[in-house]
């Protein structure tokens, strides 16, 4: 477990982070040119040896060009020549049988991906498709060459030493190809999930007011078409007791603030189910799921809040109000009957007195 956390840690760093997965890539190539060395040494098949040890060098200049934000195509470019070139060079010093052809196989995928990753896309496919023809003709030309006129060096070891070279080749073969595969999936799921973000950020940015954090009214009136469907709902308009002249006192960066206390206070005495949006300016208009009885409850706990509240600037307490009106919806009445007739209560109790909550069930029986 630990093995597999500390590569899905290795994978995702290197999905989020280009420096650390070219530098990732670049590390395994140079290290199994290390082991190359060995092998050839042993073998004493010094050019081979020679050849490896300056892949090496190679490598490290290209890690310490990554390091140092170097350019990338140049250390692309020198990675998929000197796998060919090794490869060829392999193929005709010990022959084909130890299985050195099949690095340049991996070119064809790693090739596609480096192109897609660092070029424009003008130019990245048609490069990417140049090269891995490259590739092709450097397999099929060494599988002729060993074919017609054999390797230079005629190795006489045991067959484990030939199995086990070529086993050798092919997990790192098939390990480079894991590793520029997964990665690459990674990339696409951080991408996706980038997205999704972008497209919740979105999607909240069109339905949610930035300043108060409520509900837009074209999420509103979403909401007011569902609640047709239900038995009985409310629509309570509410608005803010002389705010001009809180914004004309104390100006509009105060009256901002005072804005999204009030529409804070609102949204803690809705329920559950209940919606709240900004209507216009400092208005407000929520859409309650009950009866009048609840829905005036829950105005005039909204307007106790409001009013209890004191709000400070600079070591000065600012009091205000709110009035709001209620309707109850009733059925046959479109939505624009009932939003008129919540503005017609909130009205009616801005001229008399404010700070109060009037609904339809007060004007009738006053």
């Amino acid at each position: 477990m630990i093995v597999v956390d500390l590569i899905k840690k290795l994978l995702k760093r290197g999905a989020e982070s280009a420096k650390f997965k070219y530098s990732l890539i670049i590390s395994m190539i140079g290290m199994v040119h290390v082991c190359l060395v060995v092998f050839f040494c042993v073998l004493h098949i010094v050019p081979m040896a020679l050849l490896n040890t300056g892949s090496v060098l190679v490598y490290v200049t290209c890690f310490w060009a990554i390091r140092h934000d170097k350019s990338m195509r140049m250390v692309f470019y020198a990675t998929y020549l000197e796998i060919i070139v090794q490869s060829f060079a392999a193929t005709l010093c010990i022959g084909w049988r130890f299985g050195f052809p099949q690095y340049v196989i991996a070119l064809v995928p790693f090739g596609y991906y480096m192109c897609h990753a660092l070029l424009d896309k003008r130019r990245r496919y048609v490069i990417a498709t140049v090269l891995g023809v490259i590739a092709l003709i450097s397999f099929v030309s060494c599988r002729v060459l060993s074919m017609y006129f054999g390797a230079l060096y005629q190795l006489n070891v045991p067959e484990a030493v030939e199995l086990g070279t070529y086993i050798f080749n092919s997990l790192c073969n098939f390990g480079f190809l894991f590793i520029i595969t997964v990665i690459f999936l990674v990339e696409i799921q951080t991408a996706a999930n980038q997205l999704q973000r972008q497209n919740e950020i979105l999607d909240t940015m069109a339905h949610i007011d930035p300043l108060t954090g409520l509900y837009n009214r074209r999420s509103m009136h979403t909401f007011l078409n569902s609640a047709l469907e239900s038995e009985s709902f409310c629509l309570v308009m509410c608005d803010i007791d002389d705010f001009k002249k809180i914004n004309d006192t104390y100006g509009h960066d105060t009256g901002d603030n005072v804005l999204r206390e009030i529409a804070r206070m609102v949204q803690s005495q809705m329920g559950q189910h209940d919606r709240a949006c900004r209507w216009g300016g400092e208005e407000m208009l929520l859409l309650i799921h009950g009866d009048l009885e609840q829905a005036c409850q829950i105005a005039e706990g909204i307007r106790n809040a409001v009013n209890d509240f004191a709000f400070c600037l600079k070591g000065q307490s600012i009091h205000c109000s709110i009035t709001i009106g209620v309707a109850l919806h009733q059925e046959g009445d479109g939505i624009d009957h009932t939003i008129t007739q919540a503005d017609n209560n909130l009205y009616y109790g801005k001229r008399n007195g404010k700070n109060r909550v009037v609904s339809d069930l007060e004007l009738k029986t006053g």
